[in-house]
């Protein structure tokens, strides 16, 4: 038997949450992060989470890719319940059905830019002549084909962001978890970095969903999510025109 988990001839996610709860004790309190959510994501759908800092956003993303664990509920990828997983089956579909991208770009310094593109596939066993292939591919589409041999320290914080994009995409991931990709970069470079994402992402028809404070990214979005208060509450939808140029 594989060690991985089945998902058919799937080649996008669909997420669904029943009854999601997440709790934390803390001394004699049991504080409420995530309260019977339940929510379904279509396949290719550009999803955003927002919320305040602390309100439950990143808990959330943790729990869809498998990071986390929920107190109560259930976590289906591509027909695929997380929660029923053990943890070794759960990492490795984390491995190789989901990308992640980090506010702080979590980049091996001790490895050039390509390298740390490439490592992720290397781990899953896949052959390093085409993970190059593919690595300087997305680095020639994130504008960065001349700095594969850089190391990270080398790169400013908008490249290395999308060293990370690239990274995230090399593998083909059903699902795209985005945590405040540009919550630590200038308002110009943000702005760069978001459009490249959404563009990459809706090109190879994958499933984004980014958790973020800035409700000015939500205009770009098919689905906005408050998390508020343990719950989510559906706001309205972008309009069409919003979501067509920042496919453009």
């Amino acid at each position: 038997m594989s060690d991985q988990p089945s998902t058919g001839a799937c080649t996008t996610a669909a997420i669904e949450l029943k009854g999601l709860r997440k709790r934390f004790q803390e001394g004699d309190t049991e504080r409420v992060v995530l309260e019977a959510v339940d929510l379904h994501i279509a396949p290719g759908q550009f999803v955003v989470l927002l919320g305040q800092s602390g309100s439950g956003k990143s808990t959330l993303l943790n729990l869809i890719g498998g990071i986390d664990t929920p107190s109560s509920g259930s976590v289906r990828i591509a027909g695929v319940d997380l929660t029923a997983l053990d943890e070794r089956r759960r990492t490795l579909f984390r491995r190789d059905r989901i990308g992640f991208i980090f506010q702080f770009f979590n980049l091996i310094p001790t490895l050039s830019v390509l390298e740390n593109i490439t490592l992720p596939g290397e781990l899953a066993g896949l052959p390093r002549p085409s993970l190059e292939i593919g690595a300087r591919d997305l680095l020639a589409r994130v504008g960065l084909a001349d700095r594969a041999a850089a190391m990270p320290d080398r790169l400013s914080g908008g490249q290395q962001q999308r060293v990370a994009i690239a990274r995230a995409l090399l593998h083909q991931p059903l699902l795209i978890l985005a945590d405040e990709p540009t919550g630590n970069l200038d308002e110009h470079t943000g702005e760069q970095v978001l459009q490249l994402l959404i563009a990459l992402t809706r090109q190879q028809g994958r499933t984004l969903i980014m958790a973020t404070h800035n409700a000015a990214i939500a205009e770009r979005a098919d689905r906005v999510l408050r998390v508020q208060e343990g719950h989510l509450l559906e706001e309205a939808a972008s309009p069409p025109a919003a979501i067509a140029e920042a496919a453009a």
